[in-house]
C-alpha cells in the first residue's frame, strides 16, 4: 500500500517534547507576561516537567444540549492533556482554571481521583435516564497520567456493573490495558471504541502530537480491538488543509486493513487561543506550508481563522472543505466503513447494594 512521502518536520526547541511554543496568559487574566531570551543563558533550560493536581470534583457526568456534537453527556477524568497536540480545540478550557491554553494545558494537569465513586452515585439517582456516555471528547482519557491513576479502568468497571453504554475515543494504545473489560461489555453491546489517527507521517506526528503514541501503535490498537470483537472505528482529524488532508484516503485504507468497521473525519478548528498557538507552530515546524494552510483555513471560515457557524454549524464552508467531505464519503463507501454501531441502552440497571431489601427475593 502506498505511503505518503516522508517530509522534514522539526520540533520546536522552545520546549522539546511539548506541542505549544507559547504560554500566553489565559484570556480572563488581567495581566500578561512574555518570556524573552536575552542571550545570557549558556545552557538550554531543563525539560518542562508535568505537574498534576488532584481535584475534588462534585460531579463527573457532564450534560450538554449543543447542536454541534452527537452526544448529550460525557465524562472527562482529566483537565488538560499531556499528549500536547498543538491543534487541540480543548486548549482554551484551561483559561477557566486561570492557566494558559499553551504549555500549561499540557504540563499542568488536573485529575479527578473520585471519578468512579461519583459515577456510581450519579447513575444510581432515581432521576437518571440512560443514554450513551461519551468519553474522550475533550481530553484524552488514556493520556500518560492514566498509567498512574487508572481512572478509566475503574470507570469502565462501574459502567459494566450498571450495564451502561459508552463510546470511547483515544489516541493511545493504553486502551488495550482494559481489553478484558471491553470484551465483557461488548457481550451486552455496551461499547464502541474509536482511535484518532491524524497522519501516518511519524516525523510530523512527533512534532504535532509530541507525547501521543506513534501512528503505527494506534493502528495496532485498532487491529487488537477489532480482533477482540470490539466495534472499532477511526477518526481522522483534524484534517489540516494543505498539510495532512492528502493522507485522508490512505489513512482510511490502512484503518480498513487493520479491521476498522467505520470511520469519521474532522477539519481543523482554531478557536480562541488555539489560533496563535497553531500559527507559531507552523512557523517553527512547517514554515514552508504556513501560507497555504492558513489560506485554506480562512477559506473554510469566511476569511477568519475560526468561525463557529462555518466550522461546526451548517454555514457555508468553502470549496476546499466541500471537496474533503466528498472525498471522505467516496472512500467511506468504497471501503465499506459505514457501519457505525449504536451501543445498547436496554440492559441498564442499578445494581442492588449490600443490605437492599430486594436481595431477599
Amino acid at each position: 500500500m502506498a505511503r505518503p512521502a516522508p517530509r522534514s518536520f522539526q520540533p520546536t526547541e522552545k520546549a522539546r517534547g511539548r506541542g505549544a511554543g507559547l504560554n500566553m496568559a489565559g484570556r480572563y487574566e488581567k495581566e500578561s507576561r512574555q518570556a524573552e531570551n536575552d542571550g545570557w543563558a549558556e545552557e538550554p533550560p531543563p525539560p518542562l516537567k508535568t505537574h498534576i493536581t488532584e481535584e475534588a470534583a462534585k460531579s463527573i457526568v457532564t450534560f450538554n444540549d449543543s447542536p454541534f456534537v452527537g452526544f448529550d453527556r460525557s465524562i472527562n477524568p482529566y483537565r488538560g492533556c499531556e499528549h500536547g497536540c498543538v491543534y487541540c480545540f480543548a486548549r482554551p478550557t484551561h483559561a477557566y482554571m486561570g492557566l494558559s491554553p499553551g504549555l500549561d494545558f499540557e504540563s499542568r494537569l488536573f485529575v479527578k481521583p473520585e471519578a468512579a465513586a461519583l459515577l456510581r452515585r450519579e447513575l444510581s439517582a432515581p432521576s437518571y435516564r440512560v443514554r450513551t456516555i461519551a468519553i474522550g471528547t475533550n481530553t484524552d482519557p488514556y493520556q500518560p497520567a492514566e498509567r498512574r491513576y487508572g481512572l478509566m479502568r475503574r470507570i469502565l468497571e462501574v459502567l459494566l456493573e450498571f450495564r451502561h453504554p459508552v463510546s470511547l475515543l483515544t489516541k493511545s494504545d493504553l486502551i488495550l490495558r482494559d481489553l478484558d473489560l471491553l470484551e465483557e461489555m461488548n457481550k451486552l453491546d455496551l461499547v464502541r471504541a474509536m482511535v484518532s489517527i491524524t497522519t501516518q507521517d511519524r516525523a510530523l506526528a512527533r512534532t504535532m502530537e509530541p507525547r501521543a503514541p506513534t501512528p503505527s501503535k494506534r493502528f495496532a490498537a485498532v487491529k487488537a480491538l477489532s480482533e477482540a470483537g470490539i466495534p472499532t472505528g477511526t477518526v481522522h482529524g483534524p484534517m489540516i488543509p494543505g498539510l495532512t488532508d492528502h493522507e485522508l484516503e490512505s489513512l482510511m485504507e490502512e484503518a480498513k486493513e487493520a479491521g476498522a468497521g467505520f470511520a469519521a473525519y474532522t477539519l481543523l478548528r482554531l478557536p480562541q487561543e488555539v489560533g496563535p498557538l497553531f500559527e507559531e507552530w507552523l512557523d517553527s515546524a512547517a514554515p514552508n506550508h504556513k501560507q497555504k494552510v492558513l489560506r485554506h483555513i480562512r477559506d473554510i471560515n469566511g476569511g477568519r481563522l475560526y468561525d463557529v457557524g462555518r466550522s461546526r454549524g451548517g454555514g457555508p464552508r468553502g470549496v476546499y472543505a466541500d471537496l474533503i467531505g466528498a472525498r471522505f464519503k467516496k472512500a467511506e463507501r468504497r471501503l465499506g466503513l459505514t457501519g457505525k454501531p449504536v451501543p445498547s441502552t436496554e440492559h441498564f440497571r442499578v445494581p442492588p447494594k449490600a443490605g437492599d431489601q430486594r436481595e431477599l427475593f
